[in-house]
């Protein structure tokens, strides 16, 4: 029977991805089988978890996702698992619209304990109330204990845990306030080789917490889960479409569930626009967001897969593009220091990262009586646009209308939205949108 806790924070840059990359690994080195969540729509956070593990944390997003979607995807990849660790989001309660869709609701929706991690490194005896605030601000939500980090001293770590005595609370232990240990906050342009260097420094978090944690009192707290019974019967049938997905440095923000609906209408292949000189033979081509901007030149000097892409698109060629995928499509995308490099040339439209301005938020887009959820994240923006768009209503978090467009050309739709379609019914509404003249 899998094991099941949440790993939260009064706020953000508490120590979440630190704690929690320095237990992946900490379990992996005692042959514990964990299976790594995460929270929320982010992108950056769950390929830290494969780093840590060896399995990419899977997201569960109540926003984007139903509840039997998130419970289909807590059995499917925690099946094999001895234990299930979800990363949280931001601070415990904070949501999309006060507590909608924080760590704090999943948490009360799949009645899974939380390990609250308390950043120490300015507090002491302080920590009592605000842990007992957490925990009587909304009892649905089961608080079983604590984690300090950036504690100074063993005698600090005393106060601390006589503050946790003193209310009756779960001290499971503590990280040391060790700066060369720390994950740095994730950012955009943070590429995979970037990531691939803290491999040294999730080895030495999960060293000192070996040393000052009790894991074996997380093991024994953590819920039960009874593995969820799923229906395997496909409400949709098998469309034996051939799936391209473009994945490469450049191009990785990629949901594992996207992945999985498309397996199940078809056959997924992979390709680079980096490295390889033009596409595979396919049906359908997905071209994610990444990092396009860090890999300008690359891009723009594989001149024979720009044109096999282009030449496919304008053959009435399914494409769906998302963000840095969309960019790519575009005539040209605009460096920092403002110099531009072509791209496929198929939108008519520049994209440039010369005058930054964050784009953040859930997007809600109804179309044609479809919904389709998802987020945007950028910090580029359109030039010259004189592209074809789809007459849709965007929405963000609070149902406010937005200026985000649906870009339309023959079989190809292309946005700044990083939309959820893990589920074939979904995938199956947007090639719909991909074949109807709108």
């Amino acid at each position: 029977m899998t094991k099941q806790f949440i790993i939260s924070a009064p706020n953000s840059n508490a120590g979440k991805t630190t704690i929690t990359l320095g237990l992946l690994r900490l379990f992996k080195r005692k042959n514990i089988e964990i299976q790594p969540f995460k929270v929320g729509p982010d992108y950056i956070d769950p390929k830290f978890h494969e780093l840590a593990c060896g399995k990419v944390g899977v997201n569960l997003d109540l926003f984007m996702m139903s509840q039997q979607d998130i419970d289909t995807n807590l059995s499917h990849y925690g099946k094999k698992a001895d234990i299930n660790c979800i990363e949280g989001v931001m601070g415990l309660f904070d949501g999309a619209k006060k507590d909608s869709g924080s760590t704090a609701e999943l948490a009360k929706k799949l009645k899974t304990p939380v390990i609250l991690v308390v950043d120490a490194k300015a507090v002491a005896y302080s920590v009592a109330p605000l842990i007992q605030g957490f925990i009587n601000f909304d009892t649905d939500v089961k608080i079983i204990g604590v984690i300090f980090n950036r504690v100074g001293s063993e005698r600090h770590y005393r106060m601390l845990k006589e503050a946790c005595d003193d209310i009756n609370v779960n001290c499971f232990g503590y990280l040391a306030n060790l700066k060369n240990i720390e994950i740095p906050s994730r950012h955009l342009g943070l590429n995979i080789q970037q990531i691939e260097k803290f491999d040294v420094i999730i080895d030495e978090i999960a060293t000192e917490l070996e040393k000052t944690l009790d894991w074996n009192a997380i093991l024994e707290i953590s819920k039960k889960v009874e593995p969820i019974l799923t229906s395997t019967h496909k409400t949709v049938a098998s469309k034996n479409i051939t799936f391209a997905i473009a994945k490469d440095e450049a191009f990785n923000f990629i949901y594992p569930h996207n992945i999985n609906a498309m397996k199940q209408m078809g056959e997924v292949i992979f390709f680079s626009p980096i490295h390889d000189s033009e596409i595979p033979k396919c049906d359908f081509i997905f071209l994610p967001g990444g990092y396009p901007e860090a890999y300008l030149k690359e891009l723009s000097s594989n001149t024979s897969m720009l044109k096999s892409i282009k030449t496919f698109a304008e053959n009435n060629g399914q494409v769906y593009a998302e963000c840095g995928g969309m960019m790519y499509l575009g005539k040209a995308i605009i460096s920092e220091e403002n110099k531009p490099f072509k791209m496929v040339n198929y939108f008519d439209f520049e994209s440039t990262i010369a005058d930054k301005k964050l784009h953040l938020g859930y997007r809600t887009t109804i179309t044609n009586n479809h919904i389709f959820k998802g987020h945007e994240f950028h910090y580029s923006s359109l030039q010259n646009d004189n592209e074809a768009t789809i007459n849709v209503t965007v929405l963000n978090a609070r149902d406010g209308k937005t200026d985000t467009k649906i870009h339309k050309k023959n079989k190809v739709i292309g946005s700044y939205i990083h939309h959820y379609f893990g589920t074939p019914e979904i995938l199956l509404q947007l090639i719909n949108q991909l074949n109807n003249d709108i």
